[in-house]
């Protein structure tokens, strides 16, 4: 688990869409945002992926990719992704690695039971492999645009 703000984060790898493998160190010297979200094609999930697919070139000329990741498998993944038109990628952890790495499994109420699920979540590292910044238990409107100041802020 992350310890704090302004540590390194450790090296991961996870699969991702297109095919790939998401390697941290692929991304030295870029910023990155990772946004964790609870399922693919659900309404508050849907519409946070489309805001930071609207923003996309933004967070490009501030020197930032933008991945994904629920619990979703990789079909999923690529048939939300393909739905949405997102032109960054999504990374698949069924077995909840990056998630108990973030922190952001959490009890929460679904028509009055207690469930386990991913707390929305966003996180940037920046280029050196920091993490500099965290948002929990997101609340999806005005979410992106929060987060595209904090890293123009940085470039």
């Amino acid at each position: 688990m992350l310890s704090a703000l302004n540590c390194q984060v450790p090296e991961f790898s996870a699969a991702m869409t297109g095919s790939k493998e998401f390697h941290l160190s692929n991304y030295k010297g870029k910023n990155l945002v990772i946004y964790f979200y609870p399922k693919d094609n659900t309404p508050g999930c849907t519409t946070e992926s489309l805001a930071f697919r609207d923003l996309y070139p933004q967070f490009e000329s501030a020197n930032t990719e933008i991945f994904g990741i629920s619990r979703d498998s990789l079909r999923s993944h690529e048939g939300f992704k393909k739905k949405l038109d997102l032109p960054f990628e999504l990374i698949s952890d069924p077995d909840e690695t990056l998630c108990l790495l973030f922190n952001v499994m959490k009890m929460k109420n679904m028509y009055g039971k207690q469930v386990r699920g991913i707390e929305r979540s966003t996180f940037v590292i920046d280029a050196t492999g920091k993490l500099v910044k965290e948002w929990r238990g997101v609340k999806v409107a005005g979410h992106v645009d929060e987060v595209l100041e904090f890293v123009s802020a940085k470039t």
